[in-house]
């Protein structure tokens, strides 16, 4: 994307929501820190309790409903920056606004985090917002990344620089559906892809007590499937478009695995959570041994 990461290990959206712990949240040693997801206006979310931990199978179902503070207030604390990494921002639209109207949310966040974001991530993939989802297929895609391009170049010109543009996808698509999304991503330039959400499905977890909690599903269960995803996309974009594989890397081998599939990098978010900052730099370990040893 243009961009020079430290090191390809970075923390995915969601757990710093407001770009509150960013700065800190650094010094456990991420190459790249993405926040947000963050909405043009604040909005509590959605009910409690909308999160549940799968213990025993290292795992998470969340339906937090895209709860933060709103864009100012995000904006106002990455104006104190001191992380030294690539910091991306994470933007989705609020719940009271309609899909046919999404372009709007998403322009103002484009907007907003401009000035102060390395890369900027559209999340058109979270379970936990209605209709979200129907934004990655069809004509509503093409119409959502035409607008998107077209403010990034508007904003460029503002600025006198070019922020790369993500988009954060589900692992839940089918094959067709992503060669249909690369299809699109081509045709507007897209800048970047993130490989995946969380999954709709509880495979795996069925025995759990959590199991028929609504919402999405990360962690240990997911791993396969947001490796399926990953190697789908990187065969049908053959290099063309960055990839960032995110979803069920628990270890060190499963940083590398997700890589040799076809991402450039990778996010944690649930392997963080248990196992903790040991996981970031066993990642790193992994990563840097995996290329000395194949070049």
């Amino acid at each position: 994307m243009g961009l020079h990461f430290p090191n390809a290990v970075g923390l995915a959206a969601g757990l710093d929501k407001n770009a509150d712990f960013f700065n800190s949240l650094a010094q456990f040693g991420f190459g790249f820190i993405e926040v947000g997801s963050v909405t043009p206006k604040a909005q509590p979310g959605n009910d409690k309790p909308r999160l549940f931990r799968l213990t025993g199978h290292q795992a998470i179902i969340n339906r937090m409903g895209f709860n933060n503070k709103g864009l100012q207030h995000l904006i106002d604390q990455v104006k104190n920056r001191r992380f030294n990494g690539v910091l991306g921002i994470n933007i989705g639209k609020n719940l009271t606004t309609p899909i046919a109207q999404a372009d709007q949310d998403y322009a103002a966040g484009l907007a907003g985090a401009y000035p102060y974001a390395d890369y900027i991530t559209v999340n058109i993939s979270s379970p936990n917002t209605p209709g979200l989802r129907n934004l990655q297929l069809g004509e509503q895609l093409q119409q959502l990344l035409a607008s998107i391009k077209n403010c990034q170049r508007d904003l460029a010109q503002e600025h006198g620089r070019l922020v790369p543009v993500a988009v954060k996808i589900a692992p839940d698509m089918s094959s067709d559906d992503i060669s249909t999304f690369c299809d699109a991503a081509r045709k507007f330039n897209i800048d970047g892809v993130i490989a995946g959400n969380t999954t709709s499905s509880r495979n795996g977890v069925e025995k759990s007590q959590h199991h028929s909690e609504a919402g999405g599903l990360s962690g240990r269960p997911l791993t396969e499937k947001a490796r399926q995803t990953i190697s789908h996309l990187a065969q049908r974009l053959q290099g063309e478009i960055p990839i960032i594989g995110c979803g069920g890397i628990s270890s060190g081998e499963d940083a590398v695995a997700h890589l040799k599939a076809g991402a450039d990098l990778i996010q944690i978010y649930t392997g963080f959570i248990y196992r903790g900052p040991e996981l970031i730099n066993e990642a790193r370990h992994a990563i840097k041994l995996s290329e000395e040893k194949h070049g």
